[in-house]
């Protein structure tokens, strides 16, 4: 009796300790990952509507779900992304595309990685109770810019487009109504000014409501259909550490694009917006949706392109517009920005 106990009793603990093994598994694989690893990623503006994505991606722990510990900072004026990079600050950035371009020919190493903007949001708001300009032909806008006061911030990108659209439309900048914009509003409510450069996505819907609030009506001039196709906001890091964490760069660009597709689900939007009213607690819920919609429409041109897309053709009339205009001393190998 003894002897048929002792077999049963030895397969019984077996069963038990493979039981128990097997229960472990799943600690024993997360253990077996390592400890997250440590990213910084360095935003080209404030933390608002056009950052929904990487906010996103952050709140609704995508990074960490993949091994990531990432800390997003703001952006601004005093903020330099691709400046981070080379400094070592920062393993990913967010740049604009003449950012990239100028550190590019001063022969900083930039790698592009996903281009967030399909549209440029850097548009001119005008009151439709004074200007008109929707559905315009080049050579009605033509007329029109020879007439009308337009606002440029100096040095800014903003200069940079207008004066590629005034080119392409035939007109010398030099005997056009420029006027030298600050921050400061009130030259363009006075109706000092026709055309005031704003974030179509941000700025350009604060107006907007203002606008509306006066009984008027907002519109906006948008270069891209005249054919200025300025690139604007992409994803960056360096090709050194490209070549050196592939994984990595693999990895964080997908949390980022993933990011980006579920803040902009319609279905997703309320809570988006929540997201981001964490951050821009002046602006109520309703105008962060109209800011998210807006968005929408710049990300994925209208639903046409993939979160993501790199349009290699506005790159290459980016930089040409840029070399021609003096803003980088020599060309630039566009389509090496963006590896293989």
């Amino acid at each position: 009796m003894m002897s048929a106990i002792r077999p049963l009793s030895i397969l019984l603990a077996v069963l038990f300790l493979l039981w128990a093994c097997n229960q472990s598994a799943p600690h024993k694989k997360e253990a077996a990952r390592g400890p997250a690893i440590k990213i910084t990623y360095r935003l080209k503006w404030l933390f608002n509507a056009s950052t929904a994505g990487d906010l996103w991606a952050r709140d609704k722990g995508l990074f960490k779900k993949n091994g990531l510990d990432v800390t997003v900072k703001e952006g601004g004026a005093e903020q330099d992304a691709i400046e981070e990079l080379e400094l070592g600050r920062a393993q990913f950035g967010v740049a604009s595309a003449d950012q990239v371009l100028r550190a590019v020919s001063r022969g900083a190493d930039v790698l592009v990685l996903a281009q967030i903007f399909q549209v440029n949001p850097l548009q001119w708001i005008y009151m439709k109770s004074r200007v008109d300009l929707e559905g315009h032909s080049r050579e009605q806008l033509r007329r029109d810019l020879t007439r009308l006061t337009v606002g440029i911030t100096y040095g800014g990108n903003d200069e940079a487009i207008f004066m590629a659209l005034a080119k392409s439309l035939g007109l010398d900048p030099d005997h056009l109504h420029i006027y030298a914009i600050t921050y400061d509003y009130a030259p363009f409510w006075k109706k000092e000014v026709d055309l005031w450069p704003c974030y179509r996505n941000t700025q350009g819907i604060t107006l907007s409501e203002k606008m509306e609030a006066m009984g008027d009506r907002p519109g906006f001039l948008n270069p891209s259909s005249y054919g200025i196709n300025f690139v604007a906001n992409s994803l960056i890091t360096s090709r050194k550490f490209a070549s050196r964490h592939p994984e990595i760069v693999k990895t964080f660009t997908q949390c980022i694009l993933t990011g980006w597709k579920e803040a902009l689900k319609d279905s997703n939007r309320q809570e988006t917006a929540k997201i981001i009213s964490r951050y821009e607690k002046t602006l109520s819920i309703k105008t962060i949706i109209r800011q998210i919609k807006a968005t929408k429409e710049l990300v994925t041109a209208g639903g046409q392109r993939q979160i993501g897309f790199i349009d290699r053709p506005a790159w290459h009339q980016t930089e040409k517009v840029m070399f021609e205009q003096g803003l980088i001393k020599r060309q630039v190998d566009v389509d090496g920005l963006f590896g293989k």
